[in-house]
């Protein structure tokens, strides 16, 4: 099933969260990420609805094991991302905005590409 980039940042968020906190609820994610809690409850009916994550009755979320491989690999290529951006000379905040931005986009080939090069370049 194909997920949206929207899609992919808020699990990304989840997962984030979930590793800071340990419990992640709406809220949470709306004062992380600075969305609105109407954009988060939306967001979470259809990410609950496409089966990447669960909500119980408390509202506390987790991902599902779809959800959470997606949320995984998102976070792997921003940390990769701005870790290599910044070592050739972007400063943190870009390297970051940055790395949000090409890490939906970058296929798998040339992530993995990247990562080879990097590695190489040891």
């Amino acid at each position: 099933m194909a997920i949206q980039e929207s899609g992919e940042m808020y699990l990304e968020n989840i997962y984030v969260l979930k590793q800071k906190k340990g419990n992640v609820r709406s809220i949470d994610i709306a004062n992380y990420a600075n969305f609105s809690k109407p954009s988060v409850s939306r967001a979470m009916s259809i990410l609950k609805k496409d089966a990447f994550i669960t909500i119980d009755k408390d509202g506390y979320i987790e991902l599902t094991e779809t959800g959470y491989e997606i949320a995984k690999k998102i976070y792997e290529r921003h940390q990769f991302l701005s870790t290599f951006l910044k070592k050739i000379g972007v400063s943190e905040d870009t390297a970051s905005q940055d790395a949000c931005k090409i890490e939906h986009y970058l296929s798998e080939e040339t992530f993995t590409k990247l990562k080879e090069f990097v590695e190489n370049m040891k």
